[in-house]
């Protein structure tokens, strides 16, 4: 069939998938999916759980449902907005215990990169961190401070050192510095001139040197500058380990309809124009982007000035991550692409970020069973309130998407069906020496 999706049989032993074989060679009992599709489990490598310290804000055990019901059987939870960040060991110790028996999807951690914990990088790599984290700019959490050059270059050996890779929130606060701020704060058009294309485009071509530099694999997360393409492109023509990463709402959304005071919209960077949006999905068809993660960053209601609609004072996240694989495929198949792009955009690439490609985000022999039955005609419309996350503020709500996520199987054991959540939490930590 088209778009590399083919009728087989999914066999499974234990945890496991133990073949997949043709339909003939099924064995006696295997179930009839019928119309549904079945599509490897996702992968979303940027999450922000904030737990603990932030669990008003979501929490371990409501963002693993969100996952789950959006079809997403592994996430990586971001550094920042939990208290402690996990930028040291005692700081990660306190994050596992944190998700101990809450998680219902599989979760790996990111550490963090800040100025003055380069101490902390090995150990932090030997308590099974997937990679690391930093922030060129602020990054609204005053206990994850941004790094300067002088601080990636003492930590950038380390990872090379140590063959991790450093995801970078890849905007100059030089370039931003020198915006002078103006106009109505309810106005999109204020927020969006604040964080210029610049910004993005700066940011990338001092991590491409540093890249070169320290030989350590970057990777730059949410790009939103379509001008930030050109130099990633040359840089990975000289073979660079630099990857990159759009999010859902950069590829759903445009500038232009963007209501002013319509501050759940408000991100960083800020979502552009319908052009840059158009020339993102070029280059996921071109692979020049090489995956899709949602950045989901949720917070009370009151932190998103709903009222006064002041885009400058709300605080910037979109939480997405149940809504994510609907809204990409929704625009995907409008551009006549298939299946077997989102599945590689939002399953294995992600997957080989964090380095779990031998296990997650495949349908292969020896990949744990992570399972998706999805139904890619059926459509819907989003209903906030019935959102699985803590909080029911999205830009999505009452956006028609198509694709329906009927159940989620997490290493061969069904765990969402219809609609909500079966049994105990059962998930696990993912840690470096379970990657394989």
């Amino acid at each position: 069939m088209p778009g590399g999706v083919r009728d087989l049989a999914v066999v499974i032993e234990g945890e496991r998938i133990a073949a997949v074989v043709e339909p003939s060679a099924a064995p006696a009992g295997t179930r009839d999916l019928g119309d549904a599709w079945l599509l490897p489990g996702l992968v979303d490598t940027h999450v922000h759980v904030n737990d603990p310290g932030r669990a008003e804000w979501e929490g371990f055990s409501t963002a693993t449902a969100a996952a789950l019901a959006g079809g997403v059987t592994t996430i990586v939870d971001m550094p920042l907005n939990s208290i402690p960040a996990t930028t040291s060991a005692a700081g990660l110790e306190t994050k596992r215990a944190a998700a101990a028996n809450r998680i219902h999807c599989d979760v790996g951690l990111w550490g963090g990169v800040v100025p003055g914990n380069a101490a902390e990088l090995e150990p932090l790599a030997r308590g099974g961190v997937l990679g690391f984290k930093c922030f060129l700019s602020p990054s609204g959490a005053d206990e994850f401070a941004n790094v300067a050059e002088r601080d990636l270059a003492v930590a950038m050996p380390i990872l090379s050192r140590l063959g991790l890779t450093l995801l970078v929130h890849a905007e100059l606060p030089e370039v931003l510095d020198r915006v002078l701020v103006a106009g109505d704060a309810r106005r999109y058009a204020t927020w969006l001139a604040s964080r210029p294309p610049a910004a993005e485009v700066e940011a990338i071509r001092l991590m491409i040197r540093l890249c070169l530099e320290h030989h350590a694999a970057v990777h730059i997360v949410h790009l939103a500058a379509a001008e930030g393409l050109a130099p990633l492109a040359a840089a990975r023509a000289r073979a660079l380990p630099i990857t990159v990463e759009t999010c859902p709402h950069y590829l759903c959304f445009d500038a232009e309809s963007i209501p002013d005071g319509a501050t759940d919209f408000k991100c960083a960077p800020p979502i552009r124009g319908a052009l840059n949006r158009d020339q993102l999905w070029e280059a996921l068809e071109r692979g020049d982007i090489d995956l899709i993660a949602s950045d989901h960053s949720p917070c009370p209601p009151k932190l998103k000035c709903a009222e006064s609609g002041d885009f400058m004072a709300a605080w910037g996240g979109i939480a997405s991550l149940e809504i994510g694989l609907a809204a990409i495929w929704t625009e995907a198949r409008a551009r006549g692409l298939t299946p077997a792009h989102v599945a590689r955009w939002m399953s294995a690439a992600p997957a080989r970020l964090a380095g779990l490609e031998g296990r997650k985000g495949r349908i292969a022999e020896g990949a744990d069973a992570d399972l998706v039955v999805w139904h890619p005609q059926s459509e819907w419309t989003v209903d906030a309130a019935r959102l699985q996350q803590r909080h029911k503020v999205t830009p999505y709500a009452g956006r028609k998407l198509a694709g329906v996520v009927e159940r989620v199987f997490l290493r061969g054991r069904e765990v969402f069906a219809d609609g909500r959540v079966l049994g105990e939490a059962s998930g696990r930590l993912l840690t470096r020496d379970e990657r394989a």
